[in-house]
C-alpha cells in the first residue's frame, strides 16, 4: 500500500472535520435556544393577523344613543348589533361622550366598535341587568352564569378600538361578592370534578359569582387596541377558546378584586404588545381549563408573544393555576415596569392540575422591586396533596432578567419527585438586592450562565496586615 497518497488523501479531509467541528463547538448552547426562540417566535408572528374591519360606517348617536350619561344606550347598541348582522358587519363610531348602557354589548361577526378619544361606555353597576345567564366559564370551569359587561359568542373578525374608555363601574356590587362566592365556587369545582353537564351549571342570580368585562369565547380573529379600561367586575380581558387574536396599546387602570388584565384560556396565536398595565391583579394570566375541564377539551394555550409591556400590579406574568390542558411556547420580551409587581414570572400549577408548562422563553424583561423575580411552584396553595396529576413542567429559557431588589427570593424552582422540573437555563440575570438568592427543589438540567444575584463580585482585596491572618 503506498501510505503516502492514503495520508496525502485523508489529512484535506481530517483537517475539514477539525476544522468543522471547531466552527460547532464555538456556536454555545445559549446561541441554539437564541435561535430557536426567534425562529419559533417569528412564524408564530406570521399567522397573527388579528380581525379585518369592515368599512359599513355606523355612528351610534344616529341609533338613538346620547352621550349624556343618563339615557341608557343599549337599545342603540343592540340595533348596531342587528343591522350589522344583516348588512354583513359594520363599524361602530362612538363620538365623544359618556354612554350609559344597561345591560351587556353582545357582539356579532365582522363587528369593530370604534370608541373615539374622550368617549365612554359606562356599565351599569345593577347585576339583574347582565341576566339571563349565558355559556361561558369561571376560573378554569365552565357554567352558565351572568353575561361578561361585552360578549361574543362563536365570531369571527371582531375588534374593539380607539382611545376611548370602558368604564365596568362594578366598585359598588360585583367588587363586593368575593365574600360571599364561595358556595357557588365549591359548587361549580364538585360540577366540574364529578363531569356534570355544562347545561346543568346553572349560577347566576344569588351565586355571587362575578362576571367577566370582555369576554369573546370561541372566537377567531380579534383586535383590542389602545382603549382604555376601569373598573371591571371581574377579570378585564377573557380570551376563551379563541385564535389569531392582537392586544395592542391597551391602557389599564383596573384595580377591583382579581381585576386580571388579560386571560388567554384555551387559546392560541396571540400577540400582546405596548401595554400599560395597573391592575389590581395579575397582569397577563395564561390559563387553560381547572382539572377534568381542562383534560376534556385538551385544547392548550399557545404561541404567547408578551412584548414591550409595561406592568403593574400583582404578578407580571403567570402561567397558571387554571392550567390542566397545557400551556406552551410562551415568549416575554423587552418588557420593562410602571409601578411595583409583587412576582414578575410567577408559574403555579399543583397536584390537581395535570397537564404541563414547557417552552417559556423570557428575555431582556426588568422590574424595580419586587418580592420574588422569577418563582415556579408545583405546589401551589398545597392543594393536591392526596391527588397525583402532578404537571410536567420543562424547558425554561431565560436570557436576560433583572431587578433592582427581590424582597424575598431571586430565582425560585419548586418541583416535585414525582415529576421534577427539567431543562432550565438562566442567563444574564441580574438581581441588586435579594435575601434568598436561589432556592431549588426537585430540578434536573439547571444552568446558570453569567448571572449576579445580590450585585456583581468585583476585584478580590488584598491582604494589608499579615498578622490578621494569624489572629
Amino acid at each position: 500500500m503506498n501510505y503516502s497518497k492514503t495520508y496525502s488523501r485523508i489529512l484535506p479531509l481530517l483537517f475539514l472535520f477539525i476544522t468543522n467541528t471547531s466552527d460547532c463547538f464555538s456556536v454555545t448552547t445559549q446561541d441554539i435556544i437564541e435561535q430557536q426562540r426567534i425562529s419559533k417566535r417569528d412564524s408564530i408572528l406570521n399567522v397573527i393577523t388579528g380581525a379585518k374591519i369592515y368599512d359599513n360606517e355606523m355612528i351610534i348617536t344616529k341609533l338613538g344613543a346620547k352621550g349624556d350619561g343618563k339615557t341608557d344606550c343599549k337599545p342603540a347598541f343592540d340595533k348596531a348589533m342587528k343591522q350589522a348582522a344583516k348588512k354583513g358587519g359594520a363599524h361602530i363610531i362612538v363620538p365623544e361622550g359618556t354612554y350609559l348602557v344597561n345591560g351587556p354589548i353582545t357582539f356579532v361577526s365582522n363587528v369593530c366598535l370604534d370608541l373615539s378619544e374622550n368617549a365612554t361606555i359606562q356599565f351599569s353597576p345593577d347585576p339583574s341587568y347582565y341576566l339571563p345567564v349565558v355559556n361561558t366559564s369561571w376560573e378554569g370551569t365552565f357554567v352558565h352564569n351572568y353575561s361578561p359587561f361585552i360578549y361574543g359568542y362563536g365570531l369571527h373578525d371582531v375588534s374593539i378600538i380607539g382611545k376611548g374608555i370602558i368604564d365596568g363601574d362594578a366598585s359598588t356590587t360585583f367588587a363586593t361578592w368575593r365574600s360571599k362566592q364561595n358556595e357557588a365556587k365549591e359548587k361549580s369545582r364538585e360540577m366540574n370534578h364529578n363531569e356534570i353537564a355544562i347545561t346543568d351549571r346553572v349560577f347566576g342570580e344569588g351565586s355571587w359569582l362575578r362576571p367577566q368585562l370582555i369576554q369573546f369565547y370561541d372566537c377567531q380573529n380579534i383586535t383590542l387596541q389602545d382603549i382604555f379600561i376601569t373598573n371591571s367586575p371581574f377579570w378585564c380581558v377573557h380570551l376563551l377558546k379563541s385564535e389569531n387574536i392582537i392586544c395592542r396599546g391597551l391602557r389599564y387602570d383596573a384595580k377591583l378584586v382579581n381585576n386580571d388584565g388579560i386571560d388567554p384560556e384555551f387559546s392560541r396565536n396571540i400577540l400582546i404588545e405596548n401595554i400599560d398595565f395597573n391592575n389590581g391583579d395579575d397582569n397577563v394570566a395564561i390559563k387553560c381549563g381547572r382539572d377534568n375541564d381542562g383534560w376534556a377539551t385538551a385544547i392548550p394555550s399557545e404561541n404567547i408573544i408578551i412584548r414591550n409591556c409595561r406592568f403593574k400590579g400583582l404578578h407580571a406574568v403567570v402561567l397558571g393555576s387554571e392550567m390542566s390542558a397545557g400551556v406552551q411556547n410562551v415568549f416575554v420580551e423587552d418588557c420593562t415596569y410602571g409601578g411595583y409587581c409583587k412576582r414578575g414570572i410567577f408559574i403555579k400549577t399543583n397536584p390537581d392540575r395535570g397537564g404541563f408548562i414547557r417552552n417559556l422563553y423570557v428575555s431582556n424583561c426588568e422590574f424595580d422591586e419586587v418580592e420574588d423575580l422569577f418563582y415556579v411552584t408545583s405546589m401551589y396553595a398545597g392543594e393536591g396533596l392526596d391527588n397525583n396529576h402532578f404537571t410536567t413542567v420543562e424547558n425554561l429559557y431565560v436570557n436576560g432578567l433583572r431587578c433592582n431588589k427581590a424582597a424575598s427570593g431571586g430565582l425560585i424552582l419548586q418541583g416535585t419527585t414525582e415529576k421534577p422540573i427539567t431543562n432550565v437555563v438562566f442567563n444574564n440575570v441580574e438581581i441588586g438586592e435579594v435575601p434568598n438568592a436561589i432556592s431549588f427543589d426537585n430540578t434536573i438540567d439547571v444552568q446558570m450562565t453569567n448571572c449576579h444575584l445580590g450585585g456583581k463580585a468585583g476585584v478580590p482585596t488584598q491582604v494589608t496586615n499579615r498578622d490578621n491572618l494569624f489572629r
